[in-house]
């Protein structure tokens, strides 16, 4: 468990927060590049960090991040008119560039206060069909993350985000807790419950494909660079010299990679406020072929729209709704609910906006969540401290995850080597 004084300093992330400024340390996706489309369309109004942020294209295509309000009366740049070279005020013109910079202030022809005010404005990049912010000191500004996904075409990639109004860190520990994937996701780990025998999916795509019956794994860790990864060591049913491995990365600050036999899927919970959080996936194949999106939408449960808004990418679950749960379905259906994304954030919503953690009572299978709590943890005290969180210089390009059926006894760090050392 933690204390109350832990699960605060953990869950907040507005400005001055010991989380938040962790979090401003790192590159940090916030928006799909489909949702800013072109040169000149619509601004994006986004919360990030507690921050009230306005991304645009300009009429060239240059991406850029500034608070929303005008420095002048406080109108939002989003009602703004995009020109080259940044975004101006409709209210009284005021022009800023990307970095900021008062450039012009039609109704007031005294240049100074042009050279004494600057918009608080952020560097943007564009990689992997996602828009990437860095909010934390300048002087601390690290290289920007090489992910695997970068080197793919786009269109080959599948992009999703999706906004719920709880806090990041149970998006995280949801993520990050192998056991539950064997029984909230019943439906699609283990298809054969109701006749109480194991009957394993084909579906090369499902991230439980290789799952077995085994409910309680054997759990090893190594700590990485990036942040730790885990392997969860399942035996399979019958007298087999077989066992099956899945290995887990957890990076730093709030990212994992979950793996299907031929699928990564690359997940990114960003907060946006201390109780909204944006997950934005990565999905990709092994093999760089386009991925089938309309296929991990039903897989996800993303199809149904009484728990999905595609017009602003919200999840509309709430328990007006019972988060899309059929109670007569579960006579032969485990959850009730259709799809793994939405079984996931229906028991995130389902613990309120930001969960009580004095109050759990953990067991070995959450060793995984204990773990990604002290590393968050201990790099809020070393920024703190003026030092550098955990991964913030990583080499993303070996966060790669990996599911698979092996002999007993093989040594599962060999099936997907680091080439740095393992950090003690």
């Amino acid at each position: 468990m933690l204390s109350k004084e832990e699960n605060e300093k953990l869950c907040h992330v507005s400005p001055g927060t010991p989380m938040g400024d962790v979090f401003r340390r790192f590159w940090n996706p916030f928006l799909m590049s489909s949702e800013l489309p072109h040169p000149g369309c619509d601004p994006v109004r986004i919360t990030l960090l507690g921050e009230e942020l306005v991304a645009f294209r300009d009429a060239s295509g240059q991406l850029g991040l500034l608070e929303e309000g005008c420095l002048h009366r406080g109108a939002s740049l989003a009602l703004g008119r995009l020109e080259e070279g940044g975004v101006r005020c409709i209210y009284h013109g005021w022009k800023f560039d990307f970095s900021g910079r008062l450039l012009e202030t039609p109704n007031h022809l005294d240049p100074r206060v042009r050279d004494r005010l600057r918009a608080v404005a952020y560097p943007v990049r564009e990689a992997g069909g996602l828009i990437w912010a860095y909010m934390g000191p300048p002087e601390h500004q690290p290289a920007f993350p090489d992910w695997h996904f970068m080197d793919l075409p786009v269109e080959n990639l599948r992009v999703t985000r999706v906004e719920a109004e709880v806090n990041y860190m149970q998006q995280l520990e949801g993520g990050a807790d192998t056991t539950h994937v064997g029984i909230l996701h019943t439906n699609d780990a283990r298809p054969g419950w109701m006749e109480e025998k194991f009957v394993a999916t084909v579906d090369e795509t499902n991230p439980a494909a290789l799952a077995s019956d085994d409910l309680a794994p054997a759990m090893e860790f190594e700590t990485t660079e990036f942040g730790f990864r885990y392997a969860s060591l399942r035996k399979l049913r019958g007298d087999t010299p077989q066992r099956n491995v899945r290995i887990v990365p957890i990076a730093m600050p709030s990212t994992r990679v979950i793996p299907s036999p031929m699928v990564q899927f690359v997940v990114f919970e960003v907060p946006m406020t201390d109780t909204r959080t944006a997950t934005i996936g990565i999905t990709y194949r092994l093999d760089g072929k386009q991925v089938d999106g309309h296929k991990l939408d039903e897989m996800g449960g993303r199809h149904d729209p009484k728990l999905f808004n595609p017009a602003n990418n919200h999840y509309v679950g709430t328990w007006a709704n019972r988060f899309g749960q059929d109670r007569q379905r579960m006579k032969d259906d485990w959850s009730g609910i259709r799809g793994i994304v939405a079984e996931d954030l229906a028991i995130a919503m389902s613990q309120g906006p930001i969960v009580n953690r004095a109050k759990e009572h953990l067991v070995a299978a959450d060793m995984a969540l204990v773990k990604a709590r002290k590393q968050l943890l201990d790099s809020a005290d070393r920024v703190r401290n003026g030092g550098t969180p955990i991964g913030v210089n990583a080499d993303f390009r070996q966060v790669l995850a990996c599911d698979q059926t092996v002999a007993q006894g093989t040594e599962w760090k060999s099936l997907l080597p680091l080439t740095s050392a393992a950090v003690a």
